[in-house]
């Protein structure tokens, strides 16, 4: 692979058998930190509303694993619809579908058995929780359309990737509240805001291409976009706070996610790809900050 690219052959990948690291970087084993970001907001839900340690440890451990299939699921359902677009963008022109590496058969194989490992995964909750995992196929399907149709397919993962909040608060309660509500949308305005970081690693080559994004949409005015997404977030962490009856540390709690999130406005370049995956990166921990947020509100 020649260029610029986030695909990363090291580490856990290079110690898996020739035949099985195609498959491996087709559901991004390589790149954690998607499975990460797909997990916090059902992380977030769980330290809200489990009703005690054991139940939550469990569900966080199901979350967990849950969100590294998931993930995958959707990398492969992503690149099926992808692949001729990704030949076309230097990042991801060395992806296994892409690059012939997999052939679009094996892949709906292996998207087939992620799914029966998902399957057994989601039937472990309570039913309110299958049915909102079941209800969620829709919208993994549905993102990649979006980057065709609309400027904002970054709200449309959002609608995706923050699903674990509503699924977390239906698994931790045994169904869905205002907080619940808030909490959902709290991950969308998080997730608008760091995938539209993240989408300006592709500025250029999507415009050649013909995909849209909020990072084309907003250019040089990405700063204030960003600004904006994550103050809602931090006033929708605090008002879920609120509906749940928090106590008062928890508001205190929030200043570190608030934090985190303000310096990643501030060091913000939209011309170093680099950078802009870095900072993507950076909201694993402003994820896990919101979490212990939630759990010290508790105390």
């Amino acid at each position: 692979m020649q260029g610029y690219t986030d695909i990363r052959e090291g580490g856990l990948v290079a110690r898996l058998p020739q035949g099985w690291r195609p498959y491996a970087l087709l559901m991004r084993l390589d790149r954690p930190i998607g499975a990460w970001l797909l997990f916090l907001p059902g992380l977030w839900a769980i330290a809200l509303g489990a009703p005690g340690w054991a139940e939550g440890v469990r569900l966080t451990l199901l979350f967990a694993s849950g969100a590294l299939v998931t993930r995958g699921a959707g990398c492969v359902v992503n690149d099926l619809w992808d692949r001729d677009l990704d030949r076309r963008v230097e990042r991801t022109r060395g992806r296994p579908l892409a690059s012939g590496a997999v052939t679009p058969l094996r892949a709906l194989v292996f998207l087939a058995a992620l799914g029966v490992v998902g399957l057994a995964i989601l039937l472990q909750l309570n039913g309110a929780a299958i049915a909102l995992g079941i209800l969620s196929l829709v919208p993994v399907v549905l993102y990649p359309l979006a980057k065709r149709v609309t400027d904002f397919p970054q709200a449309v993962l959002g609608v995706t990737f923050g699903w674990g909040a509503l699924l977390g608060s239906a698994a931790a309660t045994g169904g869905l509240g205002w907080e619940a509500a808030s909490l959902y949308a709290t991950a969308i305005a998080w997730i608008l805001g760091y995938d539209t970081i993240y989408a300006h690693q592709d500025r250029e080559d999507d415009a050649l291409v013909g995909i849209r994004s909020t990072a084309l949409r907003f250019g040089e005015r990405t700063r204030p976009f960003l600004a904006a997404c994550y103050a809602a977030t931090v006033a929708l962490l605090a008002l879920t706070g609120w509906i749940a009856g928090l106590n008062a540390w928890f508001y205190a709690a929030l200043a570190l996610p608030a934090a985190l999130l303000a310096r990643q406005v501030a060091s913000l370049d939209i011309r170093d790809p680099a950078h802009c995956l870095a900072l993507f990166k950076a909201n694993r921990e402003v994820g896990l900050a919101a979490a212990l947020a939630f759990l010290i509100g508790r105390m």
